[in-house]
C-alpha cells in the first residue's frame, strides 16, 4: 500500500463537475494498492497516520497529531502511485491491485479513518477524478507499507 500523505488548509475532489468530497484542515491521501496488499496493512498504515505528529503546536514545533487539531481526511483512490517507469516512455501498472481487491481496500481503509477522525470524505473509486488542494507548509509524506509494517508484507 502506498499513500502520498498532503497536510491541507483545504482539499476537495470532484467527478464530472460535481464535488463528492471537501475538506477543512487536515490530511488529503492518494491511496494506492498492490496485489499483496491486506486488511492488516490497512489496519498498521492507518493506525500509523492517525498517530503522526505533524501539525504545529503552540511554539510552532510539528508535535500535534490530526486528532489534537481536530483535522479531516480527503481519501483518493490512485493507482498510478504503483506505475512503474523502468522500461521505455509509458508505465506499467502491473504492480497495481486488481480493481476489486484495491476497491475493497479502499472502502475498507475509508471506514477505518471513519472510526478514528471526526470527518471523512472521499473521491469515487476508478473515477476520473479532479482534486483541487492548498497544501499546508507544503508538508508531503509518501508511506509505504514495504517501509511502515515490513513485517506484513511479503
Amino acid at each position: 500500500m502506498r499513500i502520498v500523505l498532503q497536510r491541507v488548509a483545504h482539499a476537495a475532489v470532484t467527478v464530472d463537475g460535481q464535488e463528492t468530497g471537501s475538506i477543512g484542515k487536515g490530511f488529503l491521501l492518494l491511496l494506492g494498492v498492490s496485489d499483496t496488499d491486506t486488511e492488516e496493512i490497512a489496519d498498521k498504515m492507518v493506525d500509523k497516520i492517525c498517530k503522526l505528529r505533524i501539525f504545529a503546536d503552540e511554539n510552532g514545533k510539528t508535535n500535534l497529531s490530526l486528532s489534537q487539531v481536530d483535522g479531516e481526511i480527503l481519501l483518493v483512490s490512485q493507482f498510478t502511485l504503483y506505475a512503474d517507469c523502468k522500461k521505455g516512455n509509458r508505465p506499467s501498472f502491473d504492480k497495481a491491485g486488481a480493481p476489486q481487491l484495491a476497491n475493497h481496500l479502499y472502502e475498507y481503509t475509508a471506514s477505518l479513518f471513519t472510526n478514528l477522525v471526526k470527518r471523512v470524505q472521499t473521491g469515487s473509486f476508478g473515477a476520473d477524478m479532479k482534486v483541487s488542494l492548498l497544501n499546508d507548509g507544503p508538508f508531503t509524506l509518501v508511506l509505504d507499507s514495504e517501509t511502515i509494517c515490513p513485517s506484513t508484507t511479503n
